[in-house]
């Protein structure tokens, strides 16, 4: 992976000065074209070997393009609210919005590449991730990213020349610290582990570019050339279409599916309703009150059919929680910040600490649901969505939080009259309005699509509850107890 920037590679400085003037020239032309069009983000890793140049290249394309336009962030340890959230929560806020460019230096690379060479960690854990890291990369250029990788690399002998010249002199003796020459010691095993996490993540949608870094002409124009040439593949419109890699689930030919299951007719009289609310909020209650509550969280997702009873069953749910501990997060079309990001920043953004309770009212499952029904994404883009949930979801509950996801279902007949009441009662008729209408009209497509999701992404760790809701009374008692069942379970 790293012989041929091993090889001593070197520019002139005759040839240096002669093509960057054009050279930096053209980025700019492609940097403020990128802007004007806002077509996708570029996001741009600089990693590498202590001393091979790394943060020269940082400042190096801070100055040749405009850095009010660029995004630079610099990942070092994570902070105390980062802690708290999973590992990759950090890096998606920082992802750069359609027309910006955003550099990281440090990534989502260098803990577990770190981990590995201090020995906290197997090769099979740093496979793992490495496994993660390319899904998220291919959801990224899915959505539409163009990822550029840099691993600035330098032979052994070369870094201790680099590290011994820094030193020496006054003005970058700062630049190498008693970390830079622990690690040198170290080389091998982080070259090892190195070479080992970029073979398998140089990939067709981000490949990685090992640059070589002792020269630093060379260096500089071999990565301005790269950008460059990326940029205006994209900007040309020269990346290849792409397509379904597999059908959606057939329906079943004797068209049984799951919501045909449910029992519509499950009911509760109010005096039992009015005893078991106040049972399960008051168990509710309690439980966020433990002591162990402060190593967990909780995000409740609910959907459902249109007036299927989700704020109904969402104020009973706040009713038992402290209000300085919960959130609740209306999901509506998204906006326009949040269309220059992938679908999924808007709710990584919400994600909650340990001890804190998140609710959405409708949720990212909006990508697989309405989005399919109603032609907002393509075919590719909602088929690839099941798996960047179930992997989302996955990273949720590995870091501690409680996944209860529910869908009110009601029956058509029930839905018509709600809406009919809705119509009569004048501060209940801002609920109703022509987009639920015409959704009626699509009632079989939206029963396939939540069947489909269902049949998806409900997993050991994120389980779909399927609520029958023909009865608001059984409806929301049936959540709080099933709420209460998972977080016992996790505690």
């Amino acid at each position: 992976m790293f012989e041929s920037a091993e090889l001593g590679h070197k520019i002139d400085k005759a040839t240096y000065d002669q093509e960057v003037p054009a050279l930096r020239e053209a980025l700019l032309r492609a940097q403020y074209e990128l802007i004007e069009k806002a077509r996708f983000p570029v996001l741009i890793l600089v990693g590498g070997v202590d001393g091979a140049g790394k943060s020269e290249t940082v400042n190096l394309l801070n100055e040749w393009m405009d850095p009010r336009h660029i995004q630079t962030h610099g990942m070092g340890e994570p902070t105390q609210e980062e802690l708290q959230r999973p590992y990759m929560w950090r890096f998606w806020r920082v992802l750069p919005p359609k027309g910006k460019i955003g550099i990281l230096f440090g990534s989502w690379y260098t803990q577990p590449i770190v981990n590995r060479v201090l020995g906290s960690s197997k090769a099979v854990e740093l496979d793992q991730h490495m496994e993660a890291v390319v899904r998220f990369e291919k959801m990224l250029a899915d959505e539409g990213a163009l990822i550029l990788k840099f691993w600035m690399h330098l032979s052994k002998p070369q870094q201790l020349k680099r590290l011994t010249a820094l030193e020496k002199h006054q003005a970058t003796r700062w630049r190498v610290t008693e970390e830079d020459w622990r690690r040198f010691k170290m080389y091998d095993k982080f070259r090892k582990a190195s070479e080992r996490a970029l073979r398998r993540t140089s990939t067709a949608e981000a490949p990685w570019l090992v640059v070589e870094g002792n020269d630093p002409r060379y260096r500089s124009l071999t990565v301005g050339k790269s950008l460059l040439q990326a940029l205006r593949a994209f900007l040309d419109n020269k990346t290849p279409p792409r397509h379904p890699l597999a059908p959606p689930l057939a329906p079943a030919i004797d068209s049984l599916h799951l919501l045909k299951t449910l029992d519509l007719s499950l009911a509760l009289p109010k005096k039992t309703y009015e005893k078991e609310l106040e049972k399960y909020q008051g168990r509710l209650n309690m439980l966020t009150r433990e002591a162990g509550f402060k190593n967990v969280s909780v995000m409740a997702v609910f959907e459902g059919n249109d007036a299927a009873g989700k704020g109904g069953a969402i104020r009973r749910v706040t009713g038992a929680l402290d209000a300085r501990r919960y959130q609740i997060i209306p999901i509506a079309a998204p906006t326009e910040e949040e269309r220059a990001q992938p679908y999924l920043w808007r709710f990584w953004r919400h994600v909650p600490a340990h001890g804190r309770f998140v609710i959405f009212d409708r949720s990212w499952y909006g990508r697989v649901l309405v989005e399919r029904v109603e032609g907002y994404c393509s075919e590719y883009d909602w088929m690839r969505a099941y798996a960047e949930i179930v992997d989302f979801e996955e990273q949720l509950a590995h870091n501690g939080a409680v996944l209860a996801k529910f869908w009110l279902s009601i029956s058509k007949e029930e839905q018509l009259k709600r809406f009919q009441e809705r119509e009569q009662i004048a501060f209940k008729q801002f609920k109703l309005t022509e987009e639920d209408w015409r959704n009626r009209e699509k009632w079989e497509a939206y029963e396939a699509a939540v069947c489909d999701m269902v049949e998806r992404t409900s997993t050991r760790y994120a389980p779909w509850s399927l609520v029958e809701a023909n009865d608001k009374y059984y409806a929301r008692v049936k959540i709080l107890k099933t709420l209460c069942e998972q977080i016992e379970r996790a505690l």
